[in-house]
Order: C-alpha cells, then sequence, then structure tokens
C-alpha cells in the first residue's frame, strides 16, 4: 500500500455514520495542515474556527495559548475515529498509540456532525492532491 503525501491547503470533511446513506451525511470544511510549519500553529491565536483543521500527521495535541476550548478527534491510518475530547485552554493531550491524524475544531461542533468513536470519515480534496 503506498503512502498518501498530504499538503497544505483546503479540503471538505465528509461524516457518515452507520445506517446514513453514501452522500447523504456531513460536509464540513476543512484545512489541512500537513507541514511541520502548519501543524505547529495548527488553530493557536484563533478566536473561532470555520469547521474543522486536519493535522496529519499527528497522534496528539495541545491546547497551550489557545483561546477557545475545541473538540479533539483521533483518527486511525483508515480515518475512523479512535477517540473524542473536548478540551479547554492550557492543557495536554495524550498521544493515542493507533492515532494518525487529529482533527480540531470548536467545542461542541463534533458532536453536533455525529462523529464518535468508530465513525469513518472522508476527506474530499479541493487543492488537487
Amino acid at each position: 500500500m503506498r503512502r498518501r503525501r498530504w499538503r497544505d491547503g483546503t479540503a471538505t470533511l465528509a461524516v457518515e455514520g452507520p445506517g446514513t446513506p453514501p452522500g447523504a451525511g456531513v460536509r464540513v470544511p476543512l484545512e489541512v495542515a500537513a507541514s511541520y510549519r502548519a501543524r505547529s500553529k495548527g488553530l493557536l491565536g484563533r478566536s473561532a474556527v470555520d469547521g474543522a483543521m486536519l493535522l496529519t500527521p499527528a497522534s496528539g495535541v495541545h491546547t497551550f495559548r489557545m483561546r477557545i476550548p475545541i473538540d479533539v478527534a483521533y483518527l486511525d491510518r483508515r480515518f475512523t475515529v479512535v477517540a473524542v475530547r473536548t478540551m479547554r485552554p492550557g492543557r495536554l493531550g495524550l498521544p493515542r498509540l493507533r492515532s494518525r491524524h487529529v482533527l480540531e475544531a470548536e467545542a461542541g461542533a463534533m458532536a453536533g456532525w455525529g462523529l464518535r468513536v468508530g465513525v469513518r470519515v472522508e476527506i474530499e480534496e479541493s487543492y488537487g492532491g
């Protein structure tokens, strides 16, 4: 299996829970942070998030110097959610062993999207990568 090479840019996060017909799930604007610089910055300094941010590769995050609480979803290599946490500013999230990617969004957003452990998400690229 060939490893995917991610690039910084924009995409769409597709969340389709169990029993949801294909294409009937939630679509969320997504920022992809694949470079070291983009992953390091993440959501720091923002007072709001439009959609979500994908940090890849990543297995853990922190919320030091953040202004808002965030939802964090840890994803395995197949983009299946292995854990979801809400983190207040100034916290350190423990790395998840099976995690290869991390999604971040405003606190409460992921529950509204139906994002929970066991749900598989898809990334629909809009930057042609």
